[in-house]
């Protein structure tokens, strides 16, 4: 059957897959070639031989127990609704309502609002910030230790490793401290899904196999999957599996798509097919470029180098930071000429750096147009000192939170001028999407450092978001404080 595609949407999306625009973003499938059903055909609902996701007895408990085996958990489960939902059901099922959650400050929105609501007090762990390329770094044992020791009644430890440019932790050391308190570290490694597929020393270790408790990944950011697909793993020991399972069934949609839980099955059984052999393709064509890329006078791309600093454990190497620190252009700027002068398509911008995502999937065609753009560019911009805020420094700027995210959210606001908000206590969030962290959060107090922070934000143009006020000139504040 023919029909004629009428909607704006649908035609602007077959406009950009048939573009010679290269995708240095997630999905990790890059658009490839790949031999897969017509998604019409196997887009059905809960019959007979089909299984239910939320009451799994047959070809779904078999997928996912066959997920858990390649994984090395206890226990896995497919998420639909992405890794959003899979972080919100493990900090809902594994804490009390009004409990404490110790978490890195550089956490995704979905870990904030596991924090609302649950009614969490929150106790933030800030990541230490790499200035000379102006990202966070890695979240320090010892400032996990120090948390814990200050906080003995957390009932759960949660950060992110790695982070949206590649950051690990040292999620070893981290797991063994917080188990010395009886209680799970979740890590977000929505970035992380390709790591248990990689041999050993090309890609980071996984926080799965370095002693965390749950761990959540995105597929579709790394690997070959559908956006929206992940995965949640879980490990005994220190957390109630069932707890998390309750939640699942809360967040997750009671309509699952089929198309979706095809991909991930077929996605995790094709990388375990594999067995590292395109990971290692990448690894090889991405040191090739860094070792290419080292020849640039401007933009600068970090690496391994790294680690062993600035709570740094381990980087990876698939997410190229390009650096454009100390020079006359910002990273939007740079996202916006490789955008429109070259047609490659970046995942990620900041006033420092934009950021090329790869994956298993890319092809060598990819990789040769950005080395080529950017060797011309770099030769046409030059070294300046801009006195502009550092978006990533923000993140590890503490806060004074006067009360939890749950009371100031619900609590009566009024409307001013974010240039007269200084001393009052946001009723909303204020981050960059992507990556979704906030610069200040529901409960805390405006200083004079994050409103020009905010202001600057807008005058680059970045997209700064949770405000009601789409012109970013407004912020609600607890009505009173």
């Amino acid at each position: 059957m023919n029909l004629k595609n009428n909607t704006g949407l649908l035609n602007k999306l077959e406009e950009y897959g048939k573009s010679d625009i290269y995708p240095f973003h997630m999905p990790g499938h890059k658009r490839a070639k790949i031999e897969f059903p017509n998604p019409f055909q196997i887009d059905i609902t809960e019959i007979e031989g089909f299984d239910n996701l939320h009451h799994p007895q047959g070809i779904l408990k078999d997928a996912m127990e066959q997920a858990s085996k390649i994984y090395g958990s206890d226990k896995s489960w497919f998420l639909v609704n992405g890794s959003s939902v899979g972080i919100l059901s493990a900090v809902c099922g594994l804490t009390r309502r009004g409990g404490k959650i110790i978490m890195s400050r550089n956490c995704h929105k979905a870990v904030y609002h596991g924090v609302f609501l649950n009614e969490l007090e929150a106790e933030y762990i800030y990541p230490q910030y790499i200035p000379e390329f102006g990202i966070q770094g890695g979240v320090l044992p010892e400032d996990v230790e120090k948390s814990l020791k200050k906080h003995p009644d957390t009932q759960i430890v949660l950060i992110v490793s790695p982070t949206f440019e590649g950051i690990v932790s040292d999620i070893k050391r981290i797991s063994q401290i917080v188990h010395s308190y009886g209680i799970p570290l979740i890590v977000d490694e929505a970035h992380g899904a390709h790591f248990p597929f990689a041999c050993q020393g090309e890609f980071p270790k996984s926080a799965l196999d370095s002693g965390a408790d749950v761990v959540i990944q995105s597929l579709h950011k790394t690997l070959p999957s559908f956006t929206q697909t992940a995965i949640i793993h879980w490990k005994k020991g220190y957390s109630d599996e069932k707890k998390i399972e309750r939640y699942l069934q809360i967040y997750q949609s009671s309509s699952p798509s089929y198309l979706f839980m095809g991909g991930i099955d077929w996605c995790i059984g094709k990388m375990a097919e594999d067995k590292g052999k395109r990971l290692h393709l990448l690894a090889e064509r991405l040191q090739s470029f860094r070792s290419q890329a080292e020849k640039f006078q401007h933009i600068r791309i970090p690496g391994r180098e790294l680690s062993g600093k600035n709570g740094v454990y381990d980087v990876d190497l698939s997410k190229l930071v390009l650096s454009v620190k100390g020079t006359n252009i910002d990273g939007e700027k740079l996202s916006d000429l490789l955008r429109n002068q070259y047609h490659l398509e970046m995942e990620m911008c900041n006033t420092d750096y934009t950021l090329a995502m790869t994956s298993a999937f890319d092809r060598e065609e990819g990789f040769e147009r950005l080395f080529k753009a950017l060797k011309e560019l770099d030769e046409e911009i030059s070294r300046e000192d801009r006195l502009i805020p550092e978006v990533q420094k923000a993140v590890s700027y503490p806060q004074k939170a006067c009360m939890n995210i749950y009371q100031a959210w619900n609590s009566q606001t009024d409307r001013i001028r974010i240039e007269d908000a200084e001393g009052k206590i946001s009723g909303e969030f204020v981050y960059i999407y992507p990556p979704g962290i906030p610069v200040i959060v529901p409960g805390e107090r405006l200083d004079r450092k994050i409103i020009e922070i905010i202001k600057e934000y807008k005058a680059k143009n970045l997209p700064v978001q949770g405000l009601k006020d789409k012109t970013v000139e407004y912020i609600e504040t607890v009505m009173g404080e």
